[in-house]
């Protein structure tokens, strides 16, 4: 069964593109980069496939200097004649060679007529040993999770996907797509997980999955860590990090003894790995949007359903009818995180949330969106009554009348007033449009005034 996923239809841009450089990869293990890649292939008269945990295919890049060098042995080796086009070489698990990350810049220039794509996991920690990255001669793109829209395609619901892209979405798709977001909220996106799901139509045999999932990027961690003290370090924040309720501090992570500068220095390996990553706040509800990193960060799971599955909560989440209203909304502010952060995928990207903390006057907004010229609140709350103290504290602060709260209910947009008295206009989305985000805040800014 070949899952399609949206990153497909950048690849064809990519390829179309005459202008185009190489394209390096990026993501945490097991989200799909080298599957994605291999269906691309078929876009392709010729596929040359390596991998640089293979010693044989590592060696080219580190023994031979020259790109034409190493193409020759190449097509020697695969048979394959590079001279006709097109031709599509794939280079996964590039993090291998440092060296043949920086001479992705020479395919570029010697050979720009060859495509050529890399991939690979942990490439923060290779990109700490190249003397010189290609900047400007390499294009990057993160792959992410599945999406709520790519779970959808995978179950190749035609008429959920049909309703789900229609803007505004119509109020006879609500109870279909939220029944659907239900299901995809518990299990998550993981490419292994949601395949096992389509295929099977059930929960029940995906316990060994997430473990496999799970213990592989715990075994990882002496590729994180720099000796055995972060290694023990690293273990213990694994570990202790899901059952982290929000903001957190580093000093004694976990009830542990663990210092602060060594609790950093753990999630900042994980942060780069892409399994836990540091969320940190802003301040400011007008732009620049700069993220303030001295103040305690939200941490930010690879994906929803692992989370989960770690707190052992996915039996439960299957009796609930709004996951606002359990483990105290972490789940759900957790899945719209996770929602947001798969539309960019520019390796620098990570969303951010608003914070105003002064003395008995602590306000904190779940997340915030760059729209054009302003900035956009976005709370996750239950139900129409939803409490909205510090939604109010930032409209009022804010250049704009806009906001948005995220929450069970039906899509609508209605006039209100903060208690200081500024008027604005809130646009109330449900859950399963949280992968929507920019299109309704465009949709919201553009038809609504006060």
């Amino acid at each position: 069964m070949n899952l399609k996923r949206k990153a497909y239809q950048k690849l064809l841009k990519w390829k179309s593109n005459p202008a185009r450089k190489p394209l390096l990869i990026r993501g945490a293990r097991q989200v799909g980069k080298s599957t994605l890649v291999q269906e691309f292939a078929r876009e392709f008269r010729y596929f040359i496939s390596l991998n640089l945990e293979k010693r044989e295919h590592q060696r080219w890049f580190e023994e031979l200097d020259s790109i034409k060098d190493i193409m020759e042995v190449i097509a020697l080796q695969f048979d394959i004649p590079i001279q006709e086009e097109p031709v599509l070489l794939f280079i996964d698990e590039i993090q291998e060679s440092p060296k043949a990350i920086q001479q992705l810049r020479y395919f570029y220039e010697e050979m720009p007529g060859l495509y050529v794509i890399a991939a690979g996991s942990l490439l923060e920690f290779a990109l700490r040993k190249v003397p010189s990255f290609p900047v400007g001669r390499v294009e990057q793109m993160v792959l992410h999770p599945f999406d709520f829209e790519e779970f959808l395609m995978a179950l190749d619901h035609k008429q959920a996907l049909d309703q789900f892209n229609s803007i505004p979405v119509k109020p006879l798709a609500h109870e279909l797509l939220m029944k659907l977001f239900h299901i995809y909220a518990i299990i998550g996106g993981m490419p292994e997980i949601v395949k096992q799901y389509v295929t099977q139509q059930s929960m029940a045999d995906l316990g060994p999955i997430y473990e496999a999932l799970w213990q592989g990027y715990k075994d990882d961690v002496e590729k994180y860590a720099a000796n055995t003290t972060e290694r023990k370090v690293i273990r213990h924040v694994i570990d202790a990090a899901p059952l982290e309720k929000d903001r957190i501090k580093f000093e004694g992570f976990g009830r542990s003894a663990y210092r602060s500068r060594e609790v950093g220095e753990a999630l900042r390996a994980l942060d780069l790995a892409r399994i836990v990553r540091l969320i940190y706040p802003v301040i400011s509800t007008e732009l620049p949007m700069i993220e303030d990193i001295k103040r305690s960060p939200r941490l930010q799971f690879l994906d929803t359903g692992l989370l989960n599955y770690t707190l052992h909560i996915q039996a439960e989440m299957m009796l609930v009818e709004d996951f606002n209203d359990f483990y105290k909304g972490k789940i759900i502010q957790h899945l719209i995180t996770q929602e947001l952060q798969a539309r960019f995928d520019a390796p620098s990207y990570k969303p951010n949330f608003w914070v105003r903390e002064k003395v008995n006057s602590n306000a904190e907004v779940d997340l915030v969106y760059q729209h054009h010229k302003y900035l956009i609140p976005i709370e996750i709350k239950a139900g129409e009554q939803g409490r909205l103290r510090s939604l109010h504290q930032f409209v009022d602060e804010s250049n704009h009348p806009y906001a948005v709260r995220l929450l069970a209910n039906k899509l609508s947009v209605e006039t209100a007033k903060t208690p200081g008295g500024k008027p604005y206009m809130l646009m109330n989305l449900p859950y399963y449009l949280g992968n929507k985000l920019p299109e309704y805040v465009s949709w919201f800014i553009e038809n609504h005034t006060l």
